[in-house]
């Protein structure tokens, strides 16, 4: 028996396949032109882990994205729903009537829920499936509301208005919240992962030069007589490369925990943004020293 595979693992394998003969051309350009088999090699797995990296975010965002239209079109639903229903209209039919385009995605979902309750199926039992395929959090949480109100004998259009406006009212609320908390967030995000390996990658570079130019020169008899010179204090390159990375690490760490509590509340849930952060930093840590080793290091002759 032939085995089934979803169109969406089809996806993102060939997306994945993609991303590898996209960097396998680069890195091999690029170790051609620099006759460098380890560099084409390194450029190779940098660019599928970038590319690789660019297409989740991508799937996030999109995800995340689409929830947010669900919720932002949902109390306009509501209320409509609420209208049909005044007019004297079924459940099912009104449900099907509020289907309109302007709420896409959420419009797809609505017209599901109307066709499963003009076959007969509980409403509660629909409304429930219905909330559970939108993944949003609050679209769950309003349904859960509404249907305990539908148990209690309350009239469904006056419920449905109700909610629509608290439910109006309360994403006004969070709306600004989130406002004001993604400035912080941004902050964050941009000085662990661009502000605090570049400045380690321009320091590591800084020493690399500044050790090189101090070993060309030559001990005088008067600094010969001295306890330390300048010229003597050795200070190994890949010591403060392994310190800065380190370092990095441990830094980026403690931000996923902050973002975690500025975004969700709870440290713990920062530590989902670990690997990514740590990931980034890295990569821009190490393209900011081979930038820098590349272009100016020939005026310092860095070997």
């Amino acid at each position: 028996m032939k085995r089934y595979i979803k169109p969406e693992k089809i996806k993102r394998r060939n997306t994945l396949l993609t991303h590898a003969v996209v960097a396998l051309i680069l890195g091999a350009i690029i170790g051609t032109l620099k006759k460098s088999v380890m560099l084409s090699i390194s450029w190779f797995i940098g660019i599928l882990a970038g590319l690789s990296i660019y297409h989740a975010t991508k799937i996030k965002l999109d995800y995340y994205s689409r929830i947010k239209k669900m919720e932002n079109a949902f109390p306009d639903f509501l209320q409509l729903m609420a209208s049909n229903l005044r007019a004297g209209m079924p459940a099912d039919q009104a449900l099907l009537m509020s289907a309109r385009k302007e709420f896409d995605p959420l419009d797809k979902e609505i017209a599901k829920l109307g066709k499963e309750l003009m076959t007969g199926r509980s409403i509660e039992i629909a409304m429930l499936d219905f909330a559970e395929r939108t993944h949003s959090q609050k679209i769950k949480r309003t349904i859960s509301l509404i249907i305990s109100g539908l148990k209690s004998g309350g009239n469904m259009a006056v419920l449905l208005e109700e909610t629509a406006t608290r439910t109006r009212e309360r994403y006004f609320i969070q709306n600004r919240a989130a406002s004001n908390v993604l400035m912080y967030v941004i902050f964050i995000f941009v000085a662990l992962t661009i502000g605090a390996p570049g400045l380690f990658g321009l320091s590591t570079v800084l020493v690399q030069v500044l050790t090189d130019i101090l070993s060309t020169i030559p001990t005088t008899p008067s600094s010969a007589s001295m306890p330390f010179t300048m010229t003597s204090i050795e200070l190994p390159v890949s010591f403060i490369i392994y310190f800065s990375i380190t370092f990095i690490i441990a830094i980026d760490i403690l931000g996923a925990f902050i973002l975690g509590l500025v975004t969700k509340g709870r440290e713990r849930e920062g530590a989902k943004y670990i690997v990514p952060l740590i990931a980034i930093s890295l990569t821009v840590f190490f393209v900011i020293r081979f930038i820098l080793l590349e272009y100016f290091g020939g005026f310092f002759s860095i070997g």
